[in-house]
């Protein structure tokens, strides 16, 4: 785990300025930047503006970013901990030890008699720290969906074409930036005993975790080891990528079978392994929210597939 990839030396500015660069986000961008070039390459071979795929790509971003972060704070079960940290910071509880409590990460105030953190002070604006973590990816499919949907319109840019391409690349950008959610050590699994484990340093997402629910005396130890769900589901993303761009791209009926079955695959794929995994995803009916959010986007798939290839056969049929 490494929280932290590099920093940037800005004390030339100012003595003692350093930017710290989060691994979750250098992976993301990593994947952005990756899936972007290749949207722009694939539109200049097929006679579109690249410049537009560029445009889009960083909209997308954008809209991903706010609807990963926003979904996160409705669904993922800390909804009432952002309300009560701007209204009433003392029905916060941070389940954390006596000496992370006090950290400077932290500064929070230790309540010996209910051995929990409290905050120390207001803080109406903690749901919209996305860089401190908590985005869902669902959530930033479905906002930047919209974003491309609209501007691509505006564009009068081929949307389901559009739409194949992001199905080729998007799992590309995905594997980057679930071994981002690895160096961070978010999106951890269950505990198991196979060989294929890891664990995850003292005071990680995972110890936090562990300790929340009794398996661990302290945060201040190493987790169990667990199920590495990110590299499950990073190597399943590069998989799917090769799939699609290797077998289903030169024999796709129609604008549009790339990207649906991508979709299909990403929602069947995530439905297992969130079986596996134990962070705090939120949920309902006895399955998280990305699990219900994903059978709904493969009903969607099936109604849209019917659509295109209905489509498809009433142009092909002689009049």
């Amino acid at each position: 785990m490494q929280g932290r990839l590099f920093t940037i030396d800005l004390s030339f500015l100012r003595a003692g300025y350093f930017i710290p660069a989060p691994s979750y986000f250098v992976l993301l961008l990593t994947g952005f930047v990756f899936a972007t070039l290749m949207g722009a390459i694939w539109a200049k071979r097929i006679g579109q503006d690249p410049d537009v795929i560029v445009d889009l790509g960083l909209a997308m971003l954008l809209a991903g970013i706010a609807g990963g972060r926003i979904l996160h704070v409705l669904a993922d079960g800390y909804f009432w901990d952002y309300v009560h940290l701007c209204t009433e910071p003392s029905k916060v509880s941070w389940h954390l030890d006596r000496a992370q409590c006090l950290s400077p990460d932290y500064a929070g105030l230790w309540d010996s008699a209910a051995s929990v953190c409290k905050p120390k002070a207001r803080d109406c604006f903690a749901w919209a720290r996305f860089y401190a973590g908590g985005l869902t990816y669902y959530g930033g499919f479905l906002g930047a969906s919209v974003t491309a949907w609209y501007l691509l319109r505006a564009d009068r840019f081929p949307f389901w074409k559009a739409a194949d391409m992001a199905g080729l690349v998007v799992p590309l950008g995905l594997g980057f930036g679930r071994m981002g959610c690895l160096l961070a050590g978010c999106c951890f699994g269950k505990p198991t005993g196979s060989g294929l484990g890891l664990i995850f340093p003292p005071n990680s997402p995972a110890s936090e975790s562990e300790f929340k629910a009794g398996l661990l005396q302290s945060m201040g130890e190493s987790s169990l080891s667990v199920h590495p769900t990110q590299i499950y589901e990073s190597g399943a993303c590069f998989a799917i990528a090769a799939l699609l761009i290797l077998h289903l791209h030169g024999r796709k009926r129609y604008d549009g079978q790339v990207f649906m079955a991508f979709v299909a695959l990403y929602a069947g794929v995530r439905f297992g392994l969130e079986f596996l995994r134990s962070d705090d995803r939120g949920g309902l009916l006895g399955l998280s929210t990305s699990q219900l959010i994903g059978l709904l986007l493969i009903a969607a798939v099936v109604g849209g597939h019917r659509v295109l290839s209905g489509r498809l056969a009433r142009v092909a049929s002689p009049a």
